[in-house]
């Protein structure tokens, strides 16, 4: 089962105001989470597949992936599993293009939905969206099921689909400019050290007076204003800001604008606790209480490939929210929510220390919230090791030798592996698409054996659901009435553009005549609604100064 032989098939109808994948009719079935048949039980096994098999033998809920390979053999008696409750120690998910990572994305999210479990996972190709329908039946699709020990029965699973600021099909995932914070934003926009600081500075002043940065022209408005005659004072005694730097940021954020960034910064901003919801068996809808099948929510990103900086962030932001918003849990027999995080590569390169730092510090963090975080690249060493430390479950698909430095990175990947009776080089580059080399944590929490895996088949469609009803599944989702209009609400933009026509008006009626002006400087001034309005607006902030997290975010 290749990325390019995929079997196709016909998506499902789906009646509009149903959620995807959900059967209203489908009796309550209990997913298969109960323990494996004894694998050593079986004299045909040989002595380092039983040994294998002994450590995937676990007797708590776990995840199916596939069966062990060896010596060429796939032996379906010999299952590869993962422990539920191990989930939030992360993951990778890595091999070379082509070798079947987003087919097992797909198998991944498919067992968590069926145990209860919410996924999140970013579709950068727009080949995901075919989970929310059944697969078709093939002979291919019968060998590989056959060749695991697998029940293949074609499956839908429940899905809701978003775009980065309603760009492409998708319901619209927007957040604000003071939600999403500097050093994120800094990231984006590709500021030195320096600028980073200074636009830091900017947040600072903005968050302390009172004026939302709801957008990207509130952003633009409150720095224009600290370089300007009236605005430089406000600075007076924290640094100030250089007309230079404020040049290079406006410069920054109005290139950033015209790449149609500006969609994805606004009001109203996406609730991260939409992605925890589950589908009640039976029920057409997703919602926040009760038990059922997880939500696989689906970030559709074909519409921004050619803005990996933006989409890499934006996703690092939903997973700083998360970490802001959700109580802590500890260790829970299955994650809340398990967060995969595609081209992960994208999120380091060219990071600074510090963000190396945050991240590092959310990864860890972040598990005893109950969420598990995979990252998925192409070799490990696009990750970095005080991150890849902390990922326990690893998913190796193929790698390729045909470069020096493809040979230095395929030594360099074998050297993150436990030992094992494998010889992992020639193991890893030798796997068929749809086959990885897998150790995850055991119940215990010790590294299973290094087992090559022949992973199981998808049961929904392994390619996408055809536009048409796509776009009818994201307009008859609940969230859809909720998002899809972007609102401009008053902010910084209208606040300073007031104060300036406030401004205007004094100068003009002080070079009025005595007698014809209407009444005082002062009365005019504070009587205005332009005053009352910020006065109020700044009044209320008194004391109440934006308090932000890690990332710079805001902390809620």
């Amino acid at each position: 089962m290749t990325d390019s032989d995929e079997t196709p098939g016909a998506a499902r109808d789906v009646t509009p105001g149903t959620e995807p994948g959900v059967d209203p009719g489908a009796p309550p079935q209990a997913p298969p989470t109960g323990p494996p048949p004894t694998a050593t039980s079986s004299v045909s096994l040989p002595p380092p597949v039983a040994e294998i098999a002994t450590g995937y033998a676990f007797t708590g809920p776990a995840m199916e992936l596939g069966s062990v390979l060896w010596d060429g053999q796939c032996h379906a008696d010999a299952p590869v599993r993962i422990p539920l409750a191990m989930l939030n120690r992360h993951g990778l998910v890595a091999g070379a293009t082509g070798t079947g990572k987003t087919k097992t994305l797909q198998l991944i999210a498919e067992q968590l939905s069926a145990n209860g479990v919410p996924v999140f996972l970013a579709d950068v190709k727009g080949d995901v969206s075919g989970i929310s329908a059944p697969g078709q039946d093939s002979p291919k699709v019968r060998e590989r099921a056959g060749q695991v020990g697998q029940t293949w029965e074609a499956s839908g699973f429940p899905c809701e689909f978003y775009a980065l600021g309603g760009i492409g099909t998708g319901i619209p995932l927007r957040a604000t400019v003071t939600s999403f914070g500097p050093v994120l934003l800094s990231k984006v926009l590709q500021l030195n050290q320096t600028q980073e600081q200074s636009l830091g500075l900017i947040f600072h002043y903005a968050d302390s007076k009172g004026l939302e940065l709801y957008d990207l022209k509130d952003l633009k408005a409150v720095t224009g204003f600290l370089v300007s005659d009236v605005g430089k004072p406000e600075l007076k005694g924290i640094g100030g800001l250089s007309a230079a730097t404020a040049g290079v940021i406006l410069r920054s954020i109005t290139a950033f604008e015209q790449q149609g960034a500006s969609d994805f910064f606004g009001e109203p901003e996406f609730d991260v606790t939409e992605l925890l919801r589950l589908a009640p068996w039976g029920s057409p809808q997703a919602s926040s209480s009760g038990g059922g099948r997880g939500l696989v929510s689906v970030l559709e990103l074909p519409a921004v490939q050619d803005k990996p900086q933006l989409f890499s962030t934006f996703l690092m932001w939903l997973l700083a929210e998360l970490f802001n918003v959700l109580p802590e849990v500890g260790d829970v027999d299955r994650p809340k929510l398990v967060f995969f995080f595609d081209e992960a590569h994208l999120l380091f390169s060219g990071a600074s220390k510090a963000f190396l730092e945050s991240i590092t510090q959310t990864v860890r963090l972040i598990r005893s919230k109950g969420v598990g975080v995979f990252f998925v690249t192409q070799t490990p060493k696009d990750v970095p090791a005080d991150v890849l430390g902390q990922l326990g479950n690893r998913v190796q698909h193929a790698l390729r030798a045909f470069t020096p430095d493809d040979a230095k990175a395929l030594k360099a990947t074998v050297r993150t592996f436990p030992k094992s009776p494998y010889d992992l080089e020639s193991t890893l580059t030798g796997l068929g698409t749809g086959e990885a080399v897998i150790t995850v944590l055991s119940e215990s929490g010790a590294p299973t054996p290094v087992a090559a895996t022949r992973l199981r088949a998808p049961q929904s469609l392994m390619g996408p659901v055809p536009e048409e009803d796509l776009d009818r599944l994201v307009k008859s989702s609940l969230l859809y009435g909720r998002y899809a209009e972007a609102v401009d609400r008053e902010s910084a933009f209208e606040k300073l553009s007031a104060r300036e026509r406030g401004r205007e008006e004094v100068a003009v009626q002080a070079a009025l005549p005595e007698g014809k002006k209407d009444k005082s400087l002062a009365e005019q001034v504070v009587g205005s609604g332009v005053f009352r309005s910020l006065a109020r607006s700044v009044g209320t902030q008194l004391g109440r100064e934006i308090t932000r997290s890690l990332f710079g975010t805001r902390r809620r």
